[in-house]
């Protein structure tokens, strides 16, 4: 997968005229990504990458608050880095928490002087002017203006082989626990020319495979003018393929009820779109689903899973699941494992039910209580496990595709990912400079495989 901001920070001592900046991001991969452009956005304004806070000028969380244990990190972590950081550093919090808590925020973490929003981020210089000038004690901006974040960012860099790149934002879904539309707002998509301009960059910077976000990205449309035909996402990632240096495509995250044909289609006509689709379906009961406002059954996501594998026989789903939905009850529960074994999961990202404040589900009756959910949790982890060993057993014996990205776990190894974005650890034969490897597509021949990994040896040409 693409690096975390913490992988992209350098060794070097600070220059004159730099200051120490430290951004630490949490949750999905849309946060790993604003990091990123919050490092780049910064840079001009004389920030670099700092390792840790202790000795940092600028402290940047870029916060998740889809479940109540991310916001408890939060300012769990503002305590302890007010206690080490530097007395005169100022902590910023952006993100999903800074939107949904705004001035609130620094009510309970009087630590805080900075609170902005995922789409107001391209604002932090502007804020922090404020603050250093004296002009406000304080900065807050929690506005949605539409896409003008992308507008006012640097040309993005690269970190290594593989980069994310945000296409689709917001999410019209309303699902009952979810907080998505209320702190990313509505769903909106970046202009395909714009999205284009931003692969093509990476390119030429050695990126080769290029991973698509969004909230909902299988509901991206291009915008259009009367003169323009409307690009869907698999057409965008038709164009992404065309560029030179690009070998790999993937998307994330999807809803079942925007998987179109043509993007089904996609996957046997194209041949960078990878094998591998993320579909979240979150419970395996109509009763529970319809609860939840997903507006999908289990068997229209079953048939959608379906028409994907007769396209791409061999493709991984992965997906997402939430465990002590109010209402929950263990035939519910029993359903959930079921549907886990037959779709055969290639891992997918679980959880316990978390009340969120301000969404529907969290005023409903029947509140599961915390000991059943952890057992349900566990025992849904432990069908996806068994799923995803199954999955990557059938591997052992073969020669697959890895996308090298650094050193492996253990001396002599390499790591990587597989089309089917498993990763993969390998050997290199004496005489072949693992140096040289990064970046490169290489064969490797598969001999172990793990619960989540594979294990093999660079295969000999």
């Amino acid at each position: 997968m693409p690096i975390r901001i913490e992988d992209a920070v350098t060794a070097p001592a600070l220059a004159q005229g730099q200051k120490a900046m430290f951004i630490k991001s949490y949750g999905c991969q849309m946060n790993v990504y604003d990091g990123l452009r919050m490092a780049e956005m910064m840079a001009p304004h004389g920030y670099r990458l700092a390792p840790t806070a202790d000795a940092a000028d600028l402290i940047i969380l870029n916060t998740c608050h889809i479940r109540e244990k991310a916001d408890d990190k939060v300012f769990s972590d503002i305590g302890r880095m007010r206690r080490q950081a530097n007395k005169s550093a100022i902590i910023a919090v952006g993100g999903c928490t800074g939107q949904a808590m705004g001035a609130s925020l620094m009510q309970q973490a009087p630590a805080v002087q900075i609170v902005f929003g995922p789409q107001t981020l391209h604002r932090l210089p502007q804020l922090l002017e404020k603050v250093q000038s004296g002009s406000q004690k304080r900065a807050v901006d929690t506005d949605f203006p539409e896409l003008e974040k992308f507008d006012n960012l640097p040309t993005p860099g690269a970190y290594g082989p593989s980069a994310f790149v945000t296409i689709q934002e917001g999410c019209d879904k309303f699902c009952t626990y979810c907080v998505v539309p209320y702190t990313r707002g509505a769903e909106i998509s970046r202009p395909a020319a714009d999205i284009l301009a931003e692969c093509q960059a990476l390119a030429t910077q050695g990126v080769r495979e290029i991973t698509l976000l969004g909230q909902n990205v299988n509901a991206y449309q291009s915008p259009v003018t009367s003169h323009q035909s409307p690009v869907t996402l698999a057409k965008l990632c038709e164009q992404i393929g065309a560029i030179a240096g690009i070998e790999r495509i993937r998307f994330t995250t999807s809803h079942p009820n925007n998987t179109s044909p043509d993007l089904i289609a996609a996957f046997a006509t194209n041949p960078k779109l990878m094998p591998y689709f993320h579909l979240p379906i979150q419970a395996g009961s109509n009763r529970i689903l319809q609860a939840m406002n997903r507006n999908h059954t289990v068997e229209s996501y079953l048939a959608t899973i379906a028409q994907v594998r007769a396209a791409q026989p061999h493709i991984a789903i992965s997906g997402d699941f939430i465990v002590g939905f109010p209402g929950e009850t263990e035939d519910d529960f029993a359903q959930t494992l079921q549907v886990a074994a037959t779709v055969g999961f290639v891992g997918a990202y679980s959880f316990a039910y978390s009340p969120r404040p301000g969404t529907p589900a969290a005023d409903l009756p029947n509140q599961v209580d915390e000991l059943t959910k952890k057992e349900r949790l566990a025992a849904l982890q432990a069908v996806l496990d068994h799923t995803t060993e199954a999955f990557l057993t059938q591997f052992i014996g073969q020669t697959i595709s890895v996308l090298v990205e650094g050193p492996g776990g253990q001396p002599g190894q390499l790591r990587g990912r597989s089309p089917h974005n498993m990763p993969v650890n390998f050997t290199v034969e004496n005489g072949i400079d693992p140096a040289s490897l990064p970046g490169q597509l290489v064969e490797a021949e598969i001999t172990h495989a793990g619960p989540k990994s594979l294990l093999g040896r660079l295969a000999r040409s």
